[in-house]
């Protein structure tokens, strides 16, 4: 399938980073500075987006201190707090330059690892990582398998790793799509559009760190429960969509 989607140029290499935050007050600045560090060193224009999905701590106080004094950051925040795909939405409608990439607030990737991933933007429209070495509980490797293989074979999306947060869109590609998704099924809506619409992703291994700081809020059972019921109702919709093209 050919896609109707443009891809944007790689040079100038125009790139906004951006990553969710709730309740990280521990990791935003370290994240904020790594981002904006090696976000210099690969792009031409850059700007660096800190969402603050209506944190109970200083997370917001301290992205705009971080905004204030970095010129290439800005934060913005929800209020109430919307959700991991919520935080993702906004970051995504946020966002002004011609390359997205976006990751978690938490700390657990290296930003440096962004310069091994952009070559495969070359051939492929979407760059979608895996976790080498994930550095999360045996409980929420399995979740997250059964997640993965179950995704692959209601879309047919083939990816080793879902719901890695460590991804490069086109611009031209969300400004072309309705996003609905608030929860764990952001990932899986995402890919699952793109795919529908034609357009090519690659895949690399990136390295998964151990949080430092800060709780997991994602794995919890009322969260895994919410995307297991939506799933099937994004299936039917991904399958709406292609029949209305």
């Amino acid at each position: 399938m050919t896609s109707s989607i443009v891809k944007p140029p790689l040079k100038p290499f125009a790139l906004t980073i951006f990553f969710p935050c709730y309740n990280e007050e521990a990791n935003v600045e370290r994240v904020t500075r790594a981002a904006v560090q090696a976000g210099r060193k690969l792009a031409d224009d850059l700007e660096v987006i800190i969402v603050n999905d209506g944190s109970r701590d200083r997370t917001g106080e301290i992205a705009d201190r971080l905004a204030a004094e970095i010129p290439e950051v800005r934060a913005v925040h929800n209020q109430p707090n919307r959700g991991y795909g919520g935080a993702l939405q906004r970051g995504f409608r946020e966002a002004r330059k011609n390359w997205i990439f976006y990751t978690d607030g938490d700390g657990q990737f290296d930003f440096g690892e962004m310069a091994g991933v952009v070559p495969l933007l070359e051939q492929f429209d979407i760059a979608s990582c895996y976790r080498i070495a994930r550095a999360d509980s045996l409980l929420r490797k399995l979740n997250a398998f059964a997640w993965t293989t179950l995704v692959n074979l209601l879309f047919r999306i083939r990816l080793r790793d879902i719901d890695c947060a460590f991804k490069f869109y086109p611009k031209t590609f969300i400004d072309a799509i309705q996003m609905h998704s608030t929860g764990a099924l952001m990932d899986t809506e995402m890919l699952a559009k793109a795919r529908n619409l034609g357009l090519g992703i690659g895949q690399v291994g990136v390295h998964h760190y151990p949080r430092t700081a800060g709780q997991q809020t994602g794995a919890n059972l009322r969260v895994i429960l919410r995307a297991f019921r939506e799933l099937f109702k994004l299936r039917r919709q991904i399958r709406n969509e292609g029949r209305g093209r």
